[in-house]
């Protein structure tokens, strides 16, 4: 499958890039593809060995005469996000991802996330090291597992195992810029057993759903407006309190670092309220389009009945309080940065929620260039669902990534921009989780910077990359690495 990605260039890394698709490798599935990569290293001759979580590098010793060039690594992701539009049925665990050239210039999936992010990165790395033209000095490549869903590998890795001093991580995703600085994060876990109580004769089951939201990354993409289905449907559940519903059960986002863009709820509802219910939500929803109007134009909201009916709902009072809390939780942009202007400083993303036989769970992702307000924004968690008994947990934190714009690789590199491409590339700090913060901490000798393609829509179905940007990604990253080694 995907044989059309050989005919682009440069074909070496789209030939990798061919593999990564047609191997599935969502967020602890990466194990097929580290065989893969380990039997193309043996083939090449060239050594490999994984740490005690299973990260993978591969290495390559410099070429003769530039033996005492500073070390490289070249570091990417192993693993991509799994979302599929609700209408695709696809197995992340078992189909390839099925891609396809627009005439737009772009490359995209059918209905899936595409895996650029950041199999772009890791499909440049392998290119690299398999080219014999190339002059360097001894090169890394750093493969990490689960990025996506936890840090796993980065936050693992081991200790005294690396042996370059200069790290280009290949996971950024804008054209003509490169990054010195990342948010951390830790993500937030809220979990309660609420009571239930049975339906009675009066009450009759109906189903809330919101769809057609873009989604996208829940770093890069938090202050652009666009909307949250947790959030919304919280709202539409609001809206709903004074006719008397109580909750059954809900399902809203897939994954922490996603914007969310469908969620879905299952009411206990008087059935003499049902058509003023209806007409509020028929209302709600002309309400939410116009307040997403030029960001995000696709919101359905809808609340119809259901052919079966449940046992039970939450009791009146625990739904309301679960509501409340939800409704007044943090959810978006918390603070912009005064140091980095543009910049997002500390957010927090509703990630998942969802509510089975009186099981609540809840997994947001708080983001902050300032390990002490992503801890502090985490709090505010606890204390706010403490109030309805739930039980709440900070799990995988990591810490950000802090500037230095006085780097020698980065200078190095925005002389190579210059060169290469005529004009300056914009210096930049991310509000997302580089691995390269984790990565520092383990390692603080290393110069570090990330730059990478121009990728879209990343952490949906929508995502897409630029093909040209690959093109001069990987120019960049060539004459990068040949730079490094000859001082």
């Amino acid at each position: 499958m995907n044989a059309h990605l050989e005919q682009l260039s440069p074909r070496p890394l789209w030939r990798h890039f061919r593999t990564l698709c047609n191997t599935p490798r969502p967020s602890g599935h990466e194990a097929t593809l580290v065989a893969i990569l380990e039997g193309w290293a043996d083939g090449l001759g060239l050594a490999h060995d994984r740490d005690a979580f299973g990260n993978l590098r591969i290495r390559k010793a410099a070429t003769s005469g530039f033996e005492s060039a500073p070390g490289v690594i070249l570091q990417g992701h192993l693993d991509m996000v799994a979302q599929a539009n609700a209408d695709h049925p696809h197995d992340f665990t078992q189909d390839p991802i099925e891609t396809r050239i627009g005439d737009d210039g772009w490359l995209h999936a059918r209905h899936t996330t595409l895996g650029a992010d950041n199999g772009l990165g890791v499909a440049a790395a392998l290119a690299l090291l398999e080219d014999e033209t190339l002059v360097h000095g001894p090169l890394e490549a750093l493969f990490t597992l689960e990025e996506e869903s936890s840090m796993g590998g980065a936050l693992n890795l081991a200790e005294g195992w690396l042996e370059g001093r200069l790290l280009l991580n290949l996971d950024s995703e804008d054209r003509g810029q490169v990054y010195i600085g990342c948010a951390g994060g830790a993500d937030v876990i809220v979990e309660a057993q609420l009571p239930r109580s049975p339906l009675v004769q009066e009450e009759q089951a109906l189903r809330l759903s919101l769809t057609g939201l873009s989604g996208g990354h829940s770093g890069i993409d938090i202050h652009k407006g666009r909307g949250n289905a947790n959030r919304l449907l919280v709202r539409a559940l609001r809206a709903l309190e004074p006719f008397g519903a109580r909750l059954v059960d809900y399902r809203g986002g897939t994954l922490r670092n996603a914007l969310p863009r469908e969620a879905f709820a299952t009411l206990a509802l008087p059935d003499d309220q049902r058509a003023t219910a209806q007409e509020r939500v028929a209302a709600l929803e002309d309400e939410l389009r116009a307040e997403l109007a030029g960001v995000d134009e696709g919101l359905i909201l809808t609340l119809t009945p259901l052919d079966t009916r449940p046992v039970e709902a939450l009791t009146e009072q625990a739904s309301q309080l679960l509501v409340r809390a939800l409704h007044v939780a943090p959810c978006g942009v918390e603070r912009m940065s005064i140091a980095v202007l543009g910049v997002v400083e500390t957010s927090n993303n509703l990630g998942v929620v969802s509510l089975e036989e009186g099981r609540f769970h809840l997994c947001a992702l708080v983001r902050s260039l300032h390990d002490t307000a992503a801890a502090e924004l985490a709090d505010r968690f606890r204390a706010l669902f403490e109030l309805i008994g739930a039980r709440t947990r900070v799990e995988n934190a990591y810490p950000g990534w802090t500037p230095n714009p006085d780097s020698p690789l980065l200078a190095r590199f925005c002389r190579l921009h210059r060169e290469r491409l005529g004009n300056d590339p914009e210096v930049k700090v991310i509000h997302a989780g580089l691995e390269c913060g984790i990565l520092g901490g383990k390692y603080p000798q290393l110069d570090m910077i990330s730059f990478g393609p121009l990728i879209r829509g990343a952490h949906s179905p929508d995502e897409r990359v630029e093909l040209d940007s690959v093109a001069e990604f990987w120019d960049l990253l060539r004459a990068l690495v040949e730079d490094l080694a000859r001082g």
